[in-house]
């Protein structure tokens, strides 16, 4: 069986089994029950697993939380989760601690030294007297109960109100959690082990994207389940993700566009530099890969780029090789088995072969989902008995689905997921500010940006680096628009509501793809 390695820390399946039963005994003792949820605050490393796994054997539902947050942020998702218990990072708490409900029980998790030399931090201090999760595990006796199955973990996902919402999804079945298995395994290459033709070793993977993000949370757990060997990686680098291919030789990826851009952007002799033949098999998705960087991939790589599409909500629903893709170049795959998926007119009928409609779909035998204190939210996506993601697109006459743009909103940069109506709401609460529309333009590293058109209050001049500045006192970073514009009107429907379609195209006319 495999092993995890993080930093200089390489467990057994044994010794890490061991780990996670000690820290489930820690959980139950901070009272953790079925059905409770445990936020994971967490970069990176090797303390989440272990609490990840601690609470699947409780019955209790993970909830990574993006690190990224501000304590406005940070503050609303752990009161709306209503989670029993956050354990964090020592460094990442400070900035959140007046955030922290009061009440919520908290453990600290020392900065391991690879996140602190990642993210260039000094050496924390401890807080005096704080529950510390590496002693605490070290003491604990391991779990002697009767292992729950595991529930998936609390993903917080935004929707057009602007606030995020959270992913809770009912257990499995068996028969659901086989029919998960098999869409993971079938998304990341690992069919060969779950059919037998392979042993779980012959898997080496890293974990290379943020671990609060769906994608990189479903594949590292699943991994490690399966038995795999796993690096865990404080941050991705492109150099340094090279280094690591021909250090462990590392087998199969999950990775984000942005991730390609970065890594074609390095010099020639350092791509050459690199022993990259043990890949076998590299998968993306999260956000649309444009047709050159694709290609450019597949040469530099070989015909190892796979791709997957879906949502939190509804599953992974497509699948994509590289020779598919050649021969169908722009599609995000054809229809997986075990899936339902449908491009569907105003009234719900199935549209012919090219013609653009909106796309449902789900997994048959995956269970069902609610939205953590939002059930109209989640009456909202349901769609003619499937989910709809808010994209639009068409099948090809060979069954290959193509995305065109989206029906919602949302932007997608660099793999994450922004909501415009977040950010405009923040810009409505300025000072003269009138009206507001937040848009994704095109952007060569990122894939989108955040850009705003901002509609000053007459006689007031606005400046984009002030907004900027007041956007950020708020908001995470990369939500803040790199590009705001000023506007004596905005165009509007005959409704009233802002016509955003008007002001997106000028950006993306002769592209193929609005997103």
């Amino acid at each position: 069986m495999g092993w995890i390695k993080s930093g200089d820390q390489t467990l057994t399946p044994e010794q890490f089994d061991a780990r996670a039963r000690k820290a489930a005994t820690v959980l139950q003792d901070f009272g953790i029950v079925p059905g409770d949820g445990v936020a994971l605050y967490l970069r990176n490393d090797l303390a989440y697993f272990e609490a990840v796994f601690a609470a699947g054997m409780l019955g209790a539902y993970p909830v990574p939380v993006n690190w990224h947050y501000t304590p406005d942020e940070a503050g609303y998702l752990l009161r709306d989760s209503a989670v029993k218990l956050l354990i964090i990072h020592a460094d990442l708490l400070p900035p959140i601690a007046e955030a922290v409900p009061e009440g919520l029980a908290v453990v600290i998790v020392d900065t391991p030294p690879e996140v602190r030399a990642a993210y260039g931090l000094p050496e924390t201090t401890l807080p005096a007297g704080a529950p510390l999760w590496g002693k605490l595990v070290d003491a604990a006796a391991q779990f002697a109960g009767e292992p729950q199955p595991p529930l998936s973990s609390i993903i917080y996902t935004s929707g057009t109100t602007g606030r995020p919402k959270g992913v809770r999804r009912a257990p499995f079945t068996p028969e659901q959690g086989e029919a998960v298995n098999m869409m993971l395994a079938r998304s990341y290459g690992y069919m060969d082990v779950i059919e037998g033709r392979a042993a779980p070793d012959s898997i080496t993977t890293a974990v290379i994207g943020p671990v609060y993000h769906s994608a990189p949370n479903a594949h590292s757990a699943f991994s490690i389940r399966l038995g795999a060997n796993v690096v865990i990686c404080p941050r991705f680098d492109a150099e340094e993700l090279l280094q690591l291919i021909e250090r462990e030789k590392i087998t199969h990826l999950n990775m984000v566009p942005i991730m390609f851009n970065r890594l074609l952007r390095l010099p020639e002799e350092v791509k050459r530099k690199y022993d990259l033949s043990s890949l076998r098999f590299i998968t993306h998705a999260a956000a649309p890969c444009p047709p050159p960087v694709k290609r450019a991939m597949i040469e530099w790589w070989g015909p190892v780029i796979n791709e997957y599409y879906g949502s939190t909500e509804m599953g992974n629903v497509t699948s994509l090789t590289s020779e598919e893709w050649l021969a169908h170049p722009g599609s995000v795959g054809r229809i997986m088995p075990g899936v339902d998926l449908r491009v569907v007119d105003e009234a719900g009928n199935d549209v012919p072969p090219g013609t653009i409609g909106e796309v449902i779909g789900r997994g048959r035998h995956g269970s069902d989902f609610t939205y953590q204190n939002a059930p109209e939210k989640r009456a909202a996506m349901e769609k003619y008995g499937l989910i709809t993601p808010g994209d639009v697109g068409y099948f090809d006459a060979d069954g290959f689905l193509y995305l065109c743009d989206r029906k919602n909103d949302m932007i997608i940069s660099g793999g994450a997921n922004i909501y415009p109506a977040e950010i405009e709401a923040e810009l409505h609460k300025l000072p003269g500010v009138a009206d507001c529309a937040v848009f994704g333009i095109p952007d060569e590293e990122f894939g989108e940006s955040v850009m705003a058109v901002v509609q000053p209050m007459p006689g007031v001049t606005l400046h984009a680096d002030d907004l900027k500045a007041e956007l950020r006192r708020v908001m995470t970073a990369y939500k803040v628009p790199r590009r705001i514009d000023f506007a004596d009107s905005l165009p509007r429907e005959d409704s009233g509501k802002i016509f955003k379609r008007k002001l997106r195209e000028p950006f993306w006319a002769g592209r193929e793809r609005a997103i």
